[in-house]
C-alpha cells in the first residue's frame, strides 16, 4: 500500500493512501487571519488563497485518510479514517479528481469535532432513497465515542421511529463498538485493522491503527504520547517491519517528553 498522487483508475490492481486532509480543526487557512490580518499578515494563510486548493500545501482541511483498499479479486474497497467538519469540502475536492464512487466502512479515531461532525454528511456518498431502504455504511468506533455521538447525533443512531414521525432521509450507518487495545483486531471492508491507542493530551486516548498486507502501515493522528504498550506494538518486535509511520503529533506536547526517542530503521516516516 502506497501513496498516490494519481487515481484510482489509473492504479489499476493496486491500493493507495489519499490524505484528505492533515490541518488541526481550525483548518488552514484560519479563519481570523484572514479577517482581521494582522500588519504583517500571516504568511502562511495569505498564501492559502493564492493558488487553487488542489495545488495548495497551506490549504489545508480536517485530519483524514482515505484508503483505496484493492481487494485481491480486483474490487477497490474505500475506508474512511474520520469524518470531520470539512468532509464535503474534502469530498468535492478529493474523491471528484480521485474519482472516488462511494465509502464502504468508516473508522474514528475519536470524538471530537474535526473527527466526527462530517458524519451527517455520508448520506451524500451513499446511494439516494427517500425512505432510507439502503444499505448502512459500517463505522468501527470506541465505546466512548459511540456515547458521545449518540447524543451528538441521535437520529443517526436510533432505528425506531415513533409512531406518527415522518422519514427524513438521512446517513444510514451500522455501529460497531471496537475495543482500545493492540490486541484487539478488527475487519474493516476485508481489511484488518489494529488499534493503537495514544494519548491526545493526558486524560483522553485517541485510536491510532495498523493495517496493510503487503505493506505495513502505522497511522497516528491528533497524537501527544505514544504508550508502551503501542510503541512496542509498532515495533519491529511487536507487529514486525513496518514500511510506513504517519505521524500527527502536537508539537507543544510531544516536544515536552524527556528522553523519547523513537528508532524506525527502514521505515518511511511521514510528519503531517
Amino acid at each position: 500500500m502506497v501513496s498516490s498522487e494519481t487515481t484510482a483508475a489509473e492504479v489499476t490492481g493496486s491500493s493507495a493512501l489519499i490524505f484528505l486532509g492533515t490541518g488541526c480543526s481550525a483548518a488552514v487557512p484560519y479563519v481570523i487571519c484572514l479577517t482581521k490580518p494582522s500588519d504583517p499578515p500571516c504568511r502562511v494563510c495569505s498564501q492559502s488563497l493564492v493558488l487553487p486548493p488542489d495545488q495548495n500545501p497551506n490549504y489545508r482541511c480536517n485530519t483524514s485518510l482515505l484508503i483505496d483498499y484493492c481487494q485481491s479479486s480486483g474490487k477497490h474497497k474505500y475506508i474512511l479514517i474520520d469524518v470531520g467538519k470539512t468532509f464535503r469540502e474534502q469530498v468535492l475536492r478529493w474523491f471528484t479528481l480521485h474519482k472516488i464512487p462511494q465509502v464502504d466502512s468508516v473508522i474514528l479515531t475519536h470524538e471530537h469535532a474535526d473527527a466526527v461532525l462530517g458524519l451527517d454528511d455520508i448520506r451524500n456518498v451513499q446511494p439516494f432513497s427517500i425512505t432510507n431502504d439502503i444499505d448502512p455504511t459500517p463505522v468501527f468506533l470506541s465505546q466512548h465515542s459511540m456515547d458521545s455521538i449518540a447524543t451528538k447525533f441521535p437520529y443517526l443512531v436510533k432505528k425506531k421511529l415513533k409512531e406518527g414521525q415522518e422519514v427524513r432521509r438521512v446517513a444510514q450507518l451500522e455501529w460497531t463498538v471496537i475495543e482500545e487495545s493492540c490486541d484487539k483486531p478488527f475487519v474493516a471492508s476485508g481489511l484488518q485493522f489494529i488499534p493503537l491507542p495514544v494519548m491526545h493530551g493526558e486524560d483522553y486516548v485517541c485510536l491510532g491503527f495498523l493495517f496493510g498486507e503487503k505493506c505495513r502501515v502505522a497511522y497516528l493522528s491528533d497524537v501527544s504520547r505514544i504508550p508502551a504498550e503501542t510503541e512496542h506494538a509498532i515495533s519491529k518486535s511487536g507487529a514486525g517491519q513496518l514500511d510506513i509511520l504517519i505521524l500527527d503529533t502536537n508539537q507543544k506536547y510531544f516536544g515536552e517528553q524527556k528522553g523519547c526517542h523513537l528508532f524506525f530503521p527502514k521505515v518511511s516516516v511521514l510528519s503531517l
